[in-house]
């Protein structure tokens, strides 16, 4: 796999796509003659929650759950990461134990870097530097935000956004449902509510006429009316 051209870590499109775009080509050469191409089945674990990492893990293809374990034992997902995110650079970067778990929603193909030839650079190359830092900055802005939004925003609301943002990011399938089908539990675990209430207002959208359900899968109906209950309208 190292030697097909597209892998090597400098012609790679997902350099394009987060800080790694700041590394020098030497520093890219030498992350492609060192790095390890995995290919993760659905379902399976990348890695889990109090883990000590010993590299990054860069999404080429698929998408994945990250999720953190709550004192009552529930999963909260605080993020789906798909083509082009670094997973676990935070917990390389400080030497701790990894905060979430990262769990495959479909099948995936990442590239582990060791955490070696991400430190090499951070403490070389300001750029690059900076790069990292701006996005964790990101990072912490968008916990913060899903914070402030579990606490102030009803479950109404957060399911109309999650929906839409499943729709946003991931797009639909050739019949307009949602191209990401998550499980009723996932979709609890990122809107941060049981399960059980999750389908009794999934169920409300569905009379509503904002959705409509086929098995697993959701189709939106009405994106405005969706947008209105986020907006408290």
């Amino acid at each position: 796999m190292n030697d097909h051209k597209n892998s090597r870590c400098e012609n790679c499109i997902i350099r394009q796509m987060n800080s790694f775009k700041a590394l020098k080509k030497e520093e890219l050469k030498q992350m492609a003659d060192n790095k390890e191409t995995k290919v993760i089945k659905k379902g399976e674990v990348i890695f889990s929650e109090g883990e000590r990492l010993r590299g990054v893990f860069c999404v080429r293809n698929g998408i994945s759950k990250l999720s953190k374990m709550s004192d009552n034992g529930r999963d909260q997902i605080v993020k789906l990461a798909t083509k082009g995110e670094v997973l676990g650079h935070r917990s390389v970067i400080s030497s701790e134990a990894t905060n979430l778990s990262a769990t495959a929603l479909e099948d995936m193909e990442v590239c582990f870097i060791p955490k070696t030839h991400i430190e090499e650079p951070l403490q070389t190359n300001p750029v690059f530097t900076n790069a990292v830092l701006k996005h964790m900055a990101q990072e912490l802005k968008f916990a913060d935000d899903v914070i402030v939004n579990m606490a102030q925003k009803s479950v109404r609301q957060r399911l109309a956004e999650v929906l839409m943002y499943l729709e946003d990011n991931f797009g639909v399938d050739n019949e307009g449902y949602l191209y990401l089908q998550l499980t009723r539990a996932d979709i609890a675990d990122v809107v941060g509510t049981a399960t059980e209430l999750l389908i009794r207002t999934l169920t409300k959208f569905k009379k509503e006429g904002l959705v409509s359900t086929t098995g697993k899968r959701i189709k939106i109906e009405d994106k405005k009316a969706l947008y209105n209950i986020v907006e408290g309208i």
